[in-house]
């Protein structure tokens, strides 16, 4: 789905042979704007990571409906989620420099304040800096699908992930993940339906219509047109 689908990191700080990522750093370029929207901005909009934990009420300065997404891409559909739901608040992780520094334009320049931002890890995120019953929401629109057979283990979506994003959502919290690639999908279904912390609102197994706040990007429009199909999952938390 092009630049959008941008897969999610885990730890780089331990050594491949002890634990499998789900990323190969893929940067692209970084534009001079992008660069410099990472320099002006940063110090307003991001985080730096270190492993304590986050307190929400400090960090946007009011109590509200808190939204972590992981993979933001160019972050174009997270700052029009921010837009057009400005009583929420939402956290945004991405581990590219360049989508990063497109992220802190659209902040900068739209003068959007209910986001804030991580370069960093998910898993070291969710572990150390997000603290448990925390979040209302998680997002994971188009991950890395990690398409050979031999590479699934590397998706992000594992039994030890369910786990842990369970601990850090609030009861009835929703886990909502998109994605294009079928078999993807099918062992989404799969892994969710295997945990009892979980369950699908559409329903055992079955797909979600899309929700109005998920913003359909350039990306995905294009993918559509080309035959592919965006399979929305939505789970809640028990």
């Amino acid at each position: 789905m092009g630049k959008d689908e941008r897969p999610v990191v885990l730890s780089e700080t331990v050594p491949y042979r002890t634990k499998i990522k789900s990323f190969v750093r893929r940067e692209g370029r970084f534009t001079e704007s992008q660069k410099q929207a990472l320099a002006a901005n940063w110090n307003t909009f991001g985080i730096e990571y270190d492993e304590l934990s986050i307190d929400f009420l400090q960090l946007f300065g009011r109590q509200a409906y808190t939204v972590l997404e992981i993979g933001f891409g160019n972050g174009k559909s997270l700052a029009k989620m921010a837009v057009a739901y400005p009583e929420k608040n939402y956290l945004g992780i991405e581990v590219h420099r360049p989508g990063v520094g497109q992220l802190l334009k659209h902040l900068q320049n739209e003068k959007i304040k209910n986001v804030r931002v991580l370069q960093h890890d998910a898993k070291d995120v969710l572990s150390h800096k997000i603290s448990d019953a925390s979040l209302d929401a998680l997002y994971l629109f188009f991950p890395d699908p990690w398409p050979k057979r031999k590479h699934h283990k590397r998706r992000l979506v594992q039994a030890d992930f369910v786990q842990l994003i369970a601990k850090k959502l609030k009861v009835g919290g929703i886990f909502h993940v998109a994605t294009d690639w079928q078999d993807y999908a099918h062992h989404i279904l799969k892994v969710m339906s295997a945990s009892e912390l979980f369950q699908n609102t559409a329903g055992a197994a079955l797909y979600s219509p899309c929700p109005e706040y998920r913003v359909r990007t350039k990306f995905e429009q294009r993918g559509q047109k080309l035959g592919y199909l965006i399979r929305d999952m939505v789970f809640k938390r028990v």
